[in-house]
């Protein structure tokens, strides 16, 4: 595949690929085929393209009938217009009787934040999903990422969330680094100091910071937990035994999020000390995504800060 700058454009050209492969895949638009560029997908396979309107809870119901059919279907519009307005479908009509449907959440974070505003940046969306048993929970860091998301993710059984962004995300990996599904993955590895867990769109100024850590003698562990649900709860527990103390740097509220599984890995049989930067408990504002990400703590100073104040308290 040629490079994707795109999460968007990742999704689309994943999913055409996967149709060229399988007959079972079926694109089910809310009034969403333009978010995600799907125009080719539409004038290649017409047939195999339920478009719905903006309605999201009954696009829900149609991949559940899909879904108990036989078909493949995949639904991508924004995160929150699924995973609020389509809540109730998505635990009854997919989690409950664990059918395979694709779900794909669109300008998950702050990240979207300069075009439409708070109304469609999406805090919330891993964490409410993190209670719905039977999910699979993706957050790729990149639009190449998200294109082999979708690959890894296809024969899962069961639904998955896949979370992509604006857009405008930087690349973060080489192009086919495989999606490691189910696993974490130490990115960098300057020392056992500090762990530090990330994924999604902010992982380049994650690596940064422990770049400038470095510098500072404070050697860190730079991970991926790429992977929210299932929680690859053994490769966690490793990188806490040796660090010992932990930092989470998540575009997404710290509650149910990321921080709060790794707290609970901690809380559960590896005694660690940790930070989780995000959003505290609040919501964001309109503004450009880098600019919303340093005024919401998620700064690299910030990360730095915070990696110093864990490395201070850690347990010995």
């Amino acid at each position: 595949m040629s490079s994707v700058d795109s999460t968007r454009v990742g999704f689309r050209d994943a999913l055409l690929k996967l149709a060229e492969e399988r007959s079972d895949v079926v694109f089910v638009s809310t009034d969403s085929l333009k978010v995600v560029k799907g125009e080719p997908f539409l004038e290649k396979w017409p047939e195999r393209v339920v478009e719905l309107g903006i309605a999201e809870q009954n696009g829900v119901g149609v991949c559940a009938g899909l879904a108990s059919s036989g078909l493949l279907p995949y639904i991508c519009t924004y995160a929150g217009f699924l995973t609020m307005r389509a809540c109730e479908q998505m635990r009854t009509f997919v989690s409950y009787p664990n059918l395979k449907v694709r779900f794909v959440g669109a300008n998950g974070g702050l990240h979207g934040g300069n075009r439409e505003g708070v109304s469609h940046q999406f805090i919330e969306d891993v964490g409410i999903l993190r209670t719905m048993p039977n999910f699979t929970i993706v957050c790729p860091a990149d639009g190449n990422q998200v294109y082999q998301a979708m690959l890894a993710t296809v024969d899962v059984d069961g639904p998955v969330y896949i979370r992509i962004g604006s857009g405008r995300e930087d690349k973060v990996f080489p192009d086919g680094t495989e999606f490691p599904l189910g696993k974490i993955r130490i990115l960098h590895s300057y020392g056992n100091d500090v762990a530090l867990f990330c994924n999604g769109f902010i992982v380049n100024r994650v690596l940064e910071a422990a770049k400038r850590l470095h510098e500072k003698g404070i050697e860190t562990t730079v991970v991926e937990v790429a992977t929210v649900k299932p929680l690859d709860v053994e490769g966690i527990h490793d990188v806490l035994a040796s660090c010992r103390c932990a930092v989470t740097i998540e575009d997404h509220t710290i509650i149910n999020g990321l921080g709060s599984a790794i707290a609970e890995v901690i809380a559960e049989g590896s005694p660690a000390t940790l930070i989780r930067l995000g959003l505290q408990d609040c919501y964001g504002e309109s503004g450009f995504p880098e600019e919303l990400l340093d005024a919401y703590g998620m700064s690299i100073e910030d990360i730095m800060s915070a990696a110093q104040k864990v490395k201070e308290k850690k347990r010995t």
